[in-house]
């Protein structure tokens, strides 16, 4: 029986940590706002045990933050953190996308463009937003493992889940969704065609893009 106590545990904090995560992606719990372990576990139905491992799995992800006296709260919207994290995607996902494009199947670019059809439709529905990131990571990366560098795509998915929040008010508030999708459709046809320096080029124009907009709307919320 103890043996999987372990098992049980860590299912309970995950779910509290996509709950959290989610509150602070979508805005619900918003930047700045105390992240109370004793309420958050009322709210929950769980013990603090797992509301505290999911806190700090958080603060990891770059989503949360602990300060003395003060405890954890949700992390400030920043225009600095916005050009560093972009800047590191424009860096790390372009030399991915060319070490994955001469190794890219036909199995890599149907399964993009599946994942591609899926995204286009949870853009047309407003219940959907939530899907947006994982959806637009998963097309990503069925594009970038044919890199075989797996750390490298680690980080990458890391880096996107700091940036989901930001990506999340470009779509919803700049009207990104239409450059959004022909941006990645345009994408999809150049690695199809083994074209990686126009492959490569929208990938840097697309990161870097998105960064201004977002730039621009997170001065404006923090103003």
């Amino acid at each position: 029986m103890s043996r999987s106590t372990p098992i049980i545990h860590k299912t309970r904090t995950q779910v509290v940590v996509e709950v959290l995560r989610e509150k602070i992606l979508s805005g619900d719990i918003a930047a700045g706002e105390p992240l109370r372990q004793s309420a958050l576990a009322d709210e929950l139905n769980v013990s603090r045990i797992p509301v505290r491992e999911a806190l700090l799995q958080l603060e990891a992800e770059g989503l949360v933050k602990f300060e003395p006296h003060k405890g954890a709260t949700a992390t400030e919207l920043s225009v600095e953190q916005v050009t560093e994290l972009f800047e590191l995607r424009a860096l790390i996902e372009t030399d991915l996308l060319a070490k994955a494009i001469p190794n890219l199947q036909d199995e890599h670019l149907l399964q993009a463009e599946k994942v591609l059809d899926e995204l286009e439709s949870a853009f047309k529905q407003e219940d959907a937003v939530a899907s947006w990131s994982e959806l637009n990571t998963q097309f990503h990366t069925c594009l970038y493992q044919a890199a075989d560098r797996p750390h490298t795509l680690e980080v990458v998915h890391g880096l996107n889940t700091n940036c989901d929040r930001y990506i999340r008010l470009q779509l919803l508030l700049a009207g990104g969704i239409p450059r959004a999708e022909q941006d990645h459709r345009n994408l999809l046809t150049y690695c199809r065609n083994k074209d990686t320096d126009k492959a490569i080029e929208l990938l840097r124009a697309h990161i870097l893009h998105a960064a201004e907009a977002i730039r621009e709307l997170v001065a404006q919320q923090v103003e």
